[in-house]
Order: C-alpha cells, then sequence, then structure tokens
C-alpha cells in the first residue's frame, strides 16, 4: 500500500504518525493539528495487523473506516522513546 505519511510530536517524548493513502489529502478532523511530512508514496505491506515501525494497529481498516489510519494511544512506534 502506498500512503504518505505525517508526524507530530506528544508530550512525554512521544511521537504520532498519520498515514493517508498517496496522493489524498489529509482529512478534515486531523488537519488542525500540526503535522509534519515524513514521507510520501511510502510502500507499507498491505494486509497486516500493525505497522510496528509507526505503532499504527490495524491500518486497512482504519483507513476504510476513516480515510487515515494514526497512531494507537496506547502504542508508540518500534525504535521511538
Amino acid at each position: 500500500m502506498l500512503v504518505d505519511l505525517y508526524r507530530r510530536p506528544e508530550s512525554q517524548h512521544k511521537v504520532s504518525y498519520l498515514a493517508v493513502p498517496a496522493g489524498k489529502r489529509i482529512p478534515e478532523e486531523v488537519i488542525n493539528t500540526d503535522w509534519s511530512n515524513a514521507g510520501s508514496a511510502v510502500h507499507l505491506a498491505d494486509h497486516v495487523e500493525r505497522w510496528g515501525e509507526y505503532g499504527i494497529e490495524t491500518p486497512e481498516a482504519q483507513i476504510a473506516e476513516k480515510g487515515y489510519a494514526i497512531t494507537s494511544v496506547a502504542e508508540q512506534p518500534l525504535g521511538e522513546s
């Protein structure tokens, strides 16, 4: 799956990622936050339960439901602290 990735800092030195299908705009409900570009047309695995490097659970289901996938509040991306 090709996605455009966005990143934003969170409290306690954490980070969140937002994945939107490549070429699509960030949906209105999340556009008012400070997202910075983290990659365009990034290829991520299809049909997986988690994009661990971004802390995104059930990415395809989130994209189908909301038009984007976002880091889970309960998970932190692998390699981040």
